[in-house]
């Protein structure tokens, strides 16, 4: 399947590198505002056309999925554009920047019957899986809370400091926790109570978000811009916990034990190995384009604005609108 990548950044680079050690898909076109920086990318990772345009590439007959590698505030836009070019779309996290625009996105893809997803790649990995086989085993017995970290430095990158491009860790880096802590609870959500640190530019640098779920159980989870974290997610019950090494992208599971003396290694599972971890998104959302499918159903529609109601609610108690919000 050909693959049009908009956006020629790094994010873009390792999807590229990825769909070049797949069978099923082909670096077809990558566009930047900048040609050369797509030429250059064109000929790092094998694509067979480069476009200064954006437009262009959407134009182009021959691309058939789309895959939106540009900062959170252009997602919108451009998926849609994508749509009403006729594109099937695999959008990066966040999604959007809003419920508003999650909604409209999601509804020009049922009016068009073009596939639309997101590209949250913890969502469609073999991890996800195997966490849920443990949990429904009864491994751990009855589960009560989930905690879960990530961060790196990233405070000098201007994608994340600038709030005119939606900037954050919110929408970079705490969509990862909230979709753990999802993937283990769901959604059926009491309440939430989040607060964060401020970069000088305006937007959370630092995020702590605890959230209660209908039947007493609760999530805490953290994010920072400005370090390095261990990145572990814990989902703990009264027989036991489950340790995820690395949350964004899980490196290895392991499952303890109760003991007198404190936690005993049960059972450490390694998880496959991969291109990057990209391709399990790839691949769903080719097969869901061969079987006529508008979603996926790693990550559907009413998953993707559950997570963004949440992040709405947590930036409505941060107090962040952006720059471009106050002007729709």
């Amino acid at each position: 399947m050909n693959v049009g990548i908009l956006g020629a950044g790094g994010i873009a680079e390792v999807m590229a590198n990825t769909v070049s050690q797949m069978k099923e898909a082909h670096n077809y076109a990558i566009a930047s505002r900048d040609l050369e920086k797509a030429k250059a990318m064109a000929r790092r990772c094998g694509f067979t056309k480069a476009y200064g345009s954006y437009e262009e590439l959407l134009a182009d007959p021959q691309v058939v999925l789309v895959y939106i590698a540009l900062p959170h505030s252009h997602h919108h836009k451009w998926t849609m554009e994508a749509l009403r070019a006729g594109k099937h779309v695999l959008c990066e996290k966040a999604f959007a920047v809003n419920e508003k625009q999650t909604r409209e996105m999601i509804e020009l893809s049922e009016k068009t019957g073009l596939l639309l997803t997101e590209a949250i790649w913890t969502r469609y990995m073999p991890s996800r899986r195997m966490i849920t086989e443990i949990i429904e085993r009864g491994d751990i017995g009855n589960l009560r809370t989930v905690s879960a970290n990530l961060g790196y430095k990233i405070d000098g990158n201007e994608r994340i400091i600038k709030p005119e491009l939606a900037g954050g860790a919110l929408l970079d880096l705490t969509v990862y926790p909230l979709n753990f802590a999802s993937m283990v609870w769901g959604d059926d959500i009491r309440k939430i109570s989040a607060s964060c640190v401020m970069t000088e530019t305006g937007v959370d640098g630092q995020d702590t978000v605890m959230v209660e779920y209908q039947d007493d159980r609760m999530a805490s989870l953290f994010t920072t811009i400005y370090t390095l974290t261990n990145r572990c997610g814990l989902i703990c019950g009264t027989e036991g916990f489950i340790e995820v090494q690395n949350i964004n992208n899980p490196e290895e599971i392991r499952v303890y034990s109760p003991d007198r003396s404190g936690p005993r290694l049960r059972e450490r599972i390694a998880v496959p190995k991969q291109i990057s971890g990209y391709e399990y998104e790839v691949l769903s959302c080719i097969k869901a384009i061969e079987e006529g499918r508008i979603e996926c159903p790693e990550m559907p529609h009413s998953e993707t604005i559950q997570i963004m109601c949440q992040m709405d609610e947590i930036r409505r108690q941060f107090g962040i609108v952006y720059p471009f919000e106050k002007e729709e």
